[in-house]
């Protein structure tokens, strides 16, 4: 989760000005934690207190109103009677990466990630872009080799990954879609030597910059792991109640992890 924040903070200012080079400071001095961050961590939230995933993305949305949502999502968590509303947007996919790792297995997680997502994104193309991001940071984080990851997802989920970032870079436009933004988010995430080298690639291809290194960066932590100094710059950007959430979430992965459980 916390590459995911990374990923959304150093991405923030290049969402609507996208640029095309994988050289730039990584921490702009007007970057700022977006929807992407305030979505993720009432998940987290959410499943550590094994709560509805409606309330909790509603409480924390309406916590923080000027967060930079869909117009569609906006009108959701303003609404007295919310309902899913069929989309395929990217929101989807930015904000599942806690589900991958709180959850126990891989079945599990799987269905975590559709309980979260069908409040909203109950579009085919909106759970499809979900459970392939919570299928990849699994498959990260028993250290799959990325080849074997690119095939797997492409053999589940039809996504077409054999563009390099190279290769999308040139062409690659502002897509707030699950179907255009999941499969370059993965790719960037794939190619990459380090966690700061899968951000910039995605923060390089331009489009909806903020969720696609988020996306990329919930992947790359579980390849990579994130290195202590980012985090500490990006923890600059957090308030204490996102912090506070990140400690309790971290508390639970220890435990996971020290019981072994990754399947």
């Amino acid at each position: 989760m916390k590459g995911a924040i990374i990923g959304d903070i150093i991405g923030s200012v290049y969402e609507r000005s996208n640029i095309k080079t994988k050289d730039f400071p990584l921490f702009a001095t007007d970057a700022d934690f977006t929807d992407d961050t305030v979505c993720t961590v009432a998940l987290a939230e959410c499943i550590l207190d094994w709560g509805d995933p409606s309330a909790y993305l509603r409480r924390w949305g309406r916590r923080y109103p000027d967060a930079g949502y869909g117009d569609r999502f906006s009108e959701w968590l303003w609404a007295e009677q919310p309902e899913p509303y069929e989309s395929f947007g990217n929101g989807a996919a930015m904000r599942v990466s806690p589900c991958a790792w709180l959850a126990p297995t891989t079945q599990e997680a799987r269905s975590l990630a559709r309980a979260v997502t069908q409040v909203t994104h109950n579009h085919p193309e909106g759970m499809k872009g979900a459970l392939a991001v919570t299928d990849v940071i699994r498959l990260a984080q028993r250290g799959i080799r990325p080849e074997v990851i690119r095939a797997r997802v492409t053999e589940r989920y039809r996504y077409d990954l054999t563009c390099s970032v190279d290769d999308i870079r040139p062409s690659y436009a502002f897509d707030v879609t699950c179907q255009g933004t999941v499969p370059p988010a993965i790719v960037c995430a794939l190619e990459a030597t380090g966690f700061e080298d899968a951000i910039r690639n995605a923060i390089s291809i331009g489009g909806d910059s903020d969720t696609l290194a988020a996306i990329t960066g919930s992947i790359a932590e579980a390849m990579f792991g994130v290195p202590d100094a980012l985090w500490v710059e990006a923890e600059a950007y957090l308030p204490d109640d996102i912090l506070a959430v990140l400690e309790r979430f971290s508390d639970a992965l220890t435990g996971r992890f020290a019981g072994g459980a990754n399947r």
